[in-house]
């Protein structure tokens, strides 16, 4: 296979020259799993953020809670969820979103504590997250407060699959369809608790395979047909 210049895994060998020694340098030191990859054997790790909102550049994490994907299973004995320390007092809406109060912060795990660890399992996996930009933008953020420069990552957005199955059969949808209780509902799959870190990472990993099984032919498709374009 010739060999691509631009291709995301030369992409990550590039920044890896330039990282600092550290947990960012020992991430784009790991390669990306091969686009070619049939997808129930691509390694995943299903990730989500809490935030106070939307903007990273503002914004503070307050959670992240993680699962691997491995061989077509939620690997529960993977999973892992903790909260971020901060010193800044909570508003009112966050605390009746994601039911962290200011104490559960201020004796959370520093942010660089939590940011290595995140790193080290995801180093040669795919980010599987919903509406990923928020998962993403945050990361990348986080890694330039604490490293100097922002990553980059193969990412599946069970969000983004949706629309496009939506798009490609010409389907009107509205935006709240898209939401990611309401996707599960729509496959038959039980409802949990929203707003919880782990819980929603647990959610988006078996929405996608649901979404995964869908498209399967004879053989499993591979990893570059679910993968957003980065």
């Amino acid at each position: 296979m010739r060999f691509n210049p631009f291709s995301l895994d030369a992409r990550r060998e590039r920044l890896a020259r330039k990282a600092p020694s550290g947990p960012l340098h020992d991430f784009l030191s790991t390669a990306f799993p091969p686009p070619h990859t049939p997808i129930d054997r691509a390694p995943i790790l299903a990730v989500d953020f809490e935030t106070t909102g939307l903007d990273p550049a503002s914004d503070h994490l307050l959670s992240v809670g993680h699962v691997e994907v491995v061989r077509g299973r939620v690997e529960l004995r993977t999973a892992r969820h903790q909260v971020i320390r901060s010193p800044r007092t909570l508003a009112g809406d966050n605390v009746a979103i994601h039911q962290l109060t200011d104490d559960q912060v201020a004796g959370g795990r520093p942010l660089d504590a939590v940011i290595t660890d995140l790193l080290r399992e995801l180093a040669g996996k795919v980010l599987l997250a919903h509406h990923a930009a928020v998962e993403t933008g945050f990361l990348r953020e986080a890694c330039r407060r604490l490293y100097g420069m922002a990553p980059l990552f193969p990412v599946i957005d069970t969000l983004h699959l949706a629309k496009r199955q939506l798009e490609r059969r010409n389907q009107p949808y509205q935006g709240s369809e898209l939401r990611l209780f309401n996707l599960r509902e729509k496959y038959g799959l039980p409802r949990y608790r929203a707003h919880n870190a782990l819980c929603d990472a647990i959610a988006t990993a078996e929405l996608f395979l649901v979404q995964a099984a869908n498209s399967r032919g004879r053989r499993a498709p591979p990893l570059k047909n679910f993968l957003l374009h980065t």
